[in-house]
């Protein structure tokens, strides 16, 4: 399982680079590998309000459907198109090509509240 030390990680299953001031986000290698095969991904439209811990939109696999929570405030500023054909990017490239929403971030202190990779990890092998 990756975790990559450069991004921070929400209780949720959610990642998140931060650019400047604005934070890419998507579900984790292991958020993917625990929901088995991507079949949907329903985002949020580019200027919607989002808000930390609150769910943004879904992902539906062949097991289930998941809802997404926000790991940080702010404005959604770009979704991945490609997720609307190619939903089984989150499954085969989570961190790179299957980020989700791109986000101006609100307030960069809540980006204290996430887990670094090592608590992250800690936390889905327990």
């Amino acid at each position: 399982m990756d975790f990559p030390k450069e991004l921070k990680y929400s209780e949720e299953h959610e990642w998140v680079r931060v650019e400047g001031n604005k934070a890419y986000i998507g579900i984790t290698s292991f958020a993917q590998s625990e929901l088995g095969d991507i079949v949907f991904v329903e985002l949020p439209e580019v200027g919607a309000q989002i808000k930390q811990d609150e769910p943004f939109g879904s992902v539906e696999s062949v097991k289930t459907v998941s809802e997404l929570y926000a790991p940080l405030s702010g404005t959604v500023v770009e979704v991945n198109g490609e997720l609307e054909d190619s939903p089984e990017l989150v499954n085969s490239s989570p961190y790179d090509k299957g980020w989700m929403i791109v986000v101006e971030v609100a307030d960069p202190s809540e980006l204290d509240k996430l887990l670094d990779a090592d608590a992250y990890e800690a936390m889905v092998k327990e």
